[in-house]
């Protein structure tokens, strides 16, 4: 592996969590989004993952000071990929969002770059043919808050060089993950085939009002032991990306509890700001939310 530049489109929660750890291992991190709003919300973010780092792994000011330094930010796609020898993909779950980047991407960026999706759902496969790199094309997949729940899935699709596929192993270890390489295409991957039903198990319980947040939460925590429950990872992970998932289970099955918890999803929180602990509201209120009270999982 020779990859020194490195280019992370989409400046969200976990785009700025990928860029930020990156930088922070030595490398040079373009980020890129498309309007400068988006940058502006990216650099607050960063400036808290500084604390984060400091608090969670005891780096110093210099170290985290060094790793914003390497950080440079873009509106111009063509400008934040000129030099990159890996672009990581974390844009928004929509298919065709997806497309349209790649095809844009796949005409400015270097014949050298190599291209990932963080997509956590979707398969490659779906946008090898839209990068026009298909052997250069794969799946890094990085679960959230990556700088202590380092995991790094690389799933590669039928066409990705197997080269290609071992650089981006070694590529996932040089920044500090453990990289969990799966040789068969699978939606979800390892992680999210396990969360997203676990997720989706209680989100429907809510639409279905059978029961409210803190009760499927605190049945979960009481039940297994868990220090959050369903609820509360949504939270972290965001509802804006929950949705995203619903909505396109709701297109593809047509199943009424997915439109029902779709629209619910963009009614009750998103139109109201509420899309998780990013915002200081989602299913619950931050920084004190019910789940951390000591009574909360008492009668």
């Amino acid at each position: 592996m020779n990859y020194k530049n490195i280019t992370v489109a989409g400046s969200g929660v976990l785009g700025s969590q990928i860029a930020f750890q990156t930088a922070y291992k030595g490398f040079e991190v373009a980020v890129y989004d498309i309007n400068e709003e988006a940058i502006g919300k990216s650099k607050e973010r960063m400036m808290k993952l500084k604390e984060n780092y400091k608090n969670d792994l005891k780096a110093t000011d210099a170290e985290v000071d060094a790793a914003y330094g390497r950080l440079t930010f873009h509106t111009d796609l063509s400008g934040a990929v000129n030099q990159a020898d890996l672009v990581i993909e974390a844009i928004p779950e929509v298919v065709d969002i997806k497309v349209d980047f790649y095809q844009k991407l796949g005409g400015v960026a270097p014949e050298k770059t190599v291209f990932v999706t963080n997509s956590s759902t979707l398969l490659p496969s779906q946008f090898a043919d839209a990068t026009g790199r298909p052997e250069k094309f794969l799946a890094l997949h990085f679960a959230n808050t990556i700088w202590i729940n380092n995991t790094a899935e690389v799933m590669k699709h039928p066409g990705t060089d197997m080269k290609i596929f071992d650089e981006i192993i070694d590529f996932a270890k040089a920044i500090g993950m453990v990289a969990l390489p799966l040789h068969k295409e699978q939606p979800g991957y390892i992680l999210n085939s396990l969360l997203v039903p676990f997720l989706e198990a209680a989100e429907l319980l809510l639409v279905k009002e059978v029961a409210d947040v803190q009760t499927v939460d605190k049945t979960w925590m009481i039940a297994t032991g868990a220090p959050l429950g369903p609820f509360a990872i949504l939270d972290v992970v965001g509802i804006r990306t929950a949705h995203n998932i619903v909505q396109a289970k709701a297109a593809a099955t047509g199943k009424e509890d997915f439109v029902k918890l779709a629209e619910m999803l963009q009614a009750e929180y998103l139109d109201k700001g509420k899309i998780g602990r990013e915002s200081g509201e989602g299913f619950y209120k931050y920084p004190n939310p019910a789940f951390a009270d000591p009574d909360f999982l008492k009668n």
